[in-house]
């Protein structure tokens, strides 16, 4: 954990040592105050003296003031340092995620990564505003607090040799049963998380099927799950307090009993005993600052493992630097023997098996097959969201796993299955395809896409706000529009995974129509459900459980592949009812 700290400090170095010197500062002032009260009621006020009395007092108050300084100041460069810490550690996070792959993401769930991200860097941004004041604080008033008293009567003092290790035997014990507790918490937190995402990412569903009960069920069954961790917290924290009271109490009243015979004896002044109160009730109060910030460094401790987990993990997709010199983008993909299963399925099995086939450059080769097949997959493997576990996928006759992702990713167009599009306008949403593009560029993009009529009708035109998600336009002008970003890209390979099946047939055939006219040297490969839709594909592909069950065109595999002329027979008896 203190790595953590170290390494996310940059920037704010000099205020973290600014608040421990001022807390010092802080200290000093208040330990000195008891000493000059003693002073004024041994000596000031028995001697009569009314100008020592009166400096006595404005040196009392002078230090009450630099010490309120000094506390405000400590607590102002603390705030400063924890929140740019916290800022800091933020955006290593987001840098680090932006370099996993799928499956990484998927190993530790998006849900989980935002509570590392927020919540678990919020209790480390806490620790150390702690940290730097209270931590400083408590140890340093307790050492000198202790120095004094034995100072002023290493007898009575003996009491804080009683007292002391009983206070640091409880919170030996909480601490060790809290460590454990902690990470269970932050875990319910991240179940919680997952349940809330889920819900708001798929309320259309929620609501189509009237699954809200269900759905408040859910959220209060985790919502308990983490009400009960955090009171199973809480109470052994509350059960350290009464002990805590029951030591500061009996130090007190032990320190009273003996002082006083001591005082009533002659061998001890009453202003020292006043003196020796103050100081065995800071050291007391130290210790129980030293408790509750060791209890929040528990907590820290947990969600430091856990963003640590974030830091230290190695992307399973490794960005490639160093390569030989790459060949120009002519967009020819070839598959060599890939195999590949998805780590996390705990299953073993092949999703692709043994694949083999090659694309050239300008084909337009199509991949069909049923649900599960692994056509996503498979068309995944060319950027390299995933990598193959067998064989090799190659890019222009260069293995994907020799790019450097960005070079690799910009030869690729691609629309994904899910239509993602993001809060912004029209314009700055196609802009993701190419940042640079001009005005004639996103035009024609938006032409080719079929999506130009559509947007001229919106109230802004390419100036239209788009919700989150998108939530404004239909599937179809979703679908649309993210063709047409990928299309401004105008990459070597365009990959469409079943990105038209919200838009009409003579709409798809003008978008394909648009891909020979404009795109003519771009490869295109497209998974689609309906054979409308591929017909006119120089090849297709045909995936069932996890290999190659047949290729050709439309007309051999309508001729000669029972798999093809299944799934023709069904969509032609579906338009004929």
């Amino acid at each position: 954990m203190l790595s953590l700290f170290l390494t996310h400090l940059q920037g704010y170095k000099k205020e973290a040592v600014k608040s421990p010197i001022l807390i010092i500062l802080e200290v000093v002032c208040e330990l000195v105050l008891p000493l000059v009260m003693a002073e004024v009621v041994d000596v000031a006020i028995p001697s009569g003296d009314v100008g020592h009395i009166f400096l006595l007092g404005g040196l009392m108050l002078v230090l009450a003031l630099l010490a309120m300084a000094c506390g405000v100041g400590s607590a102002k460069y603390a705030t400063f340092a924890s929140q740019g810490f916290g800022a800091n550690l933020r955006q290593c996070l987001f840098n680090k995620v932006q370099d996993f792959s799928f499956a990484d993401i998927d190993r530790f769930s998006s849900a989980s990564l935002i509570t590392r991200m927020t919540n678990d860097v919020n209790a480390m941004t806490m620790m150390l505003a702690m940290g730097l004041r209270m931590l400083v604080r408590a140890p340093v008033m307790l050492i000198a607090a202790l120095g004094v008293s034995l100072y002023l009567n290493a007898r009575l003092a003996l009491i804080l040799l009683v007292i002391i290790p009983l206070m640091v035997l409880a919170i030996a014990v909480l601490m060790k049963v809290c460590t454990r507790l902690f990470d269970a918490m932050q875990k319910k937190i991240d179940g919680l998380n997952n349940v809330l995402q889920e819900n708001l990412v798929a309320i259309r569903v929620v609501k189509a099927f009237v699954r809200e009960d269900h759905e408040r069920e859910k959220f209060n069954r985790s919502s308990d799950e983490l009400m009960e961790a955090g009171l199973t917290v809480g109470m052994r924290i509350i059960a350290i307090m009464p002990i805590m009271m029951l030591c500061l109490n009996g130090a007190t009243l032990a320190v009273l009993y003996f002082g006083g015979k001591m005082v009533m004896g002659a061998s001890f002044e009453l202003g020292d005993l006043n003196a020796f109160l103050s100081y065995i009730m800071q050291v007391l109060m130290s210790v129980m600052m030293v408790a509750m910030s060791l209890l929040q460094l528990s907590r820290a401790q947990a969600c430091a493992r856990r963003i640590n987990e974030v830091l230290t993990a190695v992307p399973s997709v490794q960005n490639k630097e160093d390569t030989p010199s790459l060949p120009v983008p002519r967009g020819r993909v070839e598959f060599k023997d890939v195999s590949f299963k998805y780590a996390a399925s705990g299953t073993g099995d092949d999703v692709l098996s043994h694949i083999s086939f090659t694309v050239e450059p300008g084909q337009f080769v199509a991949v069909v097959g049923g649900t599960g097949t692994g056509k996503s997959s498979l068309v995944n493997l060319i950027p390299r969201f995933y990598d193959a576990t067998g064989g090799a996928v190659l890019v222009d006759g260069v293995d994907v796993r020799d790019y450097p992702l960005e070079e690799l990713r910009a030869r690729i167009g691609m629309v994904l299955q899910t239509n993602i599009l993001f809060t912004g306008t029209v314009r700055e949403n196609l802009l993701w395809g190419k940042p640079d593009a001009t005005e004639e560029e996103i035009v024609q993009a938006a032409k080719d896409a079929q999506a130009y009529d559509f947007i001229m009708s919106l109230p802004q035109g390419f100036d239209t706000e788009l919700t989150q998600g998108g939530t404004n336009v239909s599937g179809g002008q979703k679908q649309r529009l993210c063709i047409a970003r990928a299309m401004l890209r105008r990459p070597a390979i365009l990959i469409l995974d079943d990105s038209t099946s919200a838009v009409d047939s003579a709409t798809e055939a003008a978008i394909r129509e648009s891909f020979h006219k404009n795109l003519k040297d771009t490869t295109v490969i497209i998974i689609a459900q309906r054979i409308s839709s591929v017909q006119y594909a120089d090849e297709i592909l045909i995936l069932d459980d996890d290999h190659i069950a047949g290729r050709g065109t439309h007309e051999e595999l309508l001729a000669g592949n029972k798999i093809y002329q299944e799934i023709y027979q069904s969509q032609q008896e579906g338009v004929g009812g």
